[in-house]
């Protein structure tokens, strides 16, 4: 099995080494439009190989979609991150453009691939994959919710003093401030996260996750990379596997939780064909309105790419 990731910059060159490591693709091409840095994030990934004992190959190309041919899986990770004085628009006009072409490529050489964008912004960038890939939307949606219940995890775990392993939660929507972490199905070794923690502590966890990106770029200067990278990995695992994992994932929505046509992050189960199933919790009227309140978020950016497509 072949898994292409394309950026080889810090996510796509992570999500490549944790795949890489866990063993169960034959291949990782990894590639990137600036010369040598793909190759030489490649050779660095294979020479740990012997000391990790793993067989996986991993390759390095540059702007070379042709070695891509017959992937199962691509994760692309391409775009620029925001820079000061640039616009929204801007940002997102950059992006797509880039998304496109990457996704015009990849299908061209892999006609039955299945997409995974990480690339931001994450919701409206997985509906420019979809728009122009023009494959099924259960062969294309994007990571986002995977890596907000990881950060939402750990920072429980902080709290509680116990095994992010024991904690299992679920968050839906967009992927930033408007993201609604659920609380009432939150459990720790399957006990109500409500029962262990007091609502005001459990509810600055919550605002704490909402900004978990921008926290890591005050600190760092630029966005994270190891969590995002092992969470794209996460989800080609259970494609290759089949292992019908449920995930939160950015999917495309046709009237489950009341909405339609819109990219948005909710519960789905994940094998060999992608999106197998959306799942529908039972969410009271308080979690329905707010996962409104993002989709309303997440739609009025999806209008401006929408603009910019007519216009092109």
């Amino acid at each position: 099995m072949k898994i292409t990731v394309v950026g080889a910059g810090n996510v796509g060159a992570t999500c490549a080494q944790v795949i890489a490591q866990k063993d169960y693709a034959s291949e990782v091409v990894l590639l990137d439009i600036k010369s040598g840095i793909a190759e030489g994030k490649a050779l660095d990934i294979w020479q740990t190989a012997p000391i990790n004992g793993y067989g996986t190959r991993v390759r390095g190309v540059t702007d070379d979609y042709a070695a891509t041919a017959g992937s199962t899986v691509a994760v692309i990770t391409s775009g620029l991150p925001r820079k000061p004085g640039m616009s929204r628009d801007d940002l997102i006009s950059t992006n797509a453009a880039i998304v496109r072409s990457v996704t015009q490529n990849l299908i061209r050489h892999s006609p039955d691939v299945i997409l995974i964008v990480v690339s931001n912004p994450l919701d409206v960038m997985t509906y420019c994959a979809y728009r122009t890939a023009g494959i099924p939307s259960s062969r294309v949606f994007g990571m986002a919710g995977i890596l907000d219940t990881a950060r939402y995890n750990a920072f429980l775990a902080e709290a509680l003093g116990c095994s992010p392993k024991d904690i299992q939660s679920m968050l839906m929507g967009g992927h930033g401030d408007t993201m609604v972490p659920l609380p009432r199905y939150t459990t720790v070794a399957g006990i109500p996260v409500t029962e262990l923690i007091d609502q005001e502590r459990l509810q600055a966890i919550i605002e704490r996750t909402k900004k978990g990106g921008g926290e890591i770029v005050n600190l760092l200067g630029t966005s994270a990379w190891y969590a995002p990278g092992a969470a794209a990995a996460l989800m080609t695992e259970a494609i290759a596997k089949d292992e019908h994992r449920i995930f939160p994932c950015c999917a495309w929505l046709t009237g489950q939780y009341g909405l339609n046509n819109i990219y948005m992050g909710v519960p789905v189960k994940l094998g060999r064909n992608g999106i197998e199933q959306i799942l529908e919790l039972r969410l009271n009227e308080d979690e329905l309105r707010l996962v409104h309140q993002s989709a309303a978020a997440v739609k009025e950016v999806m209008d401006v790419l929408d603009r910019m497509m007519q216009t092109a």
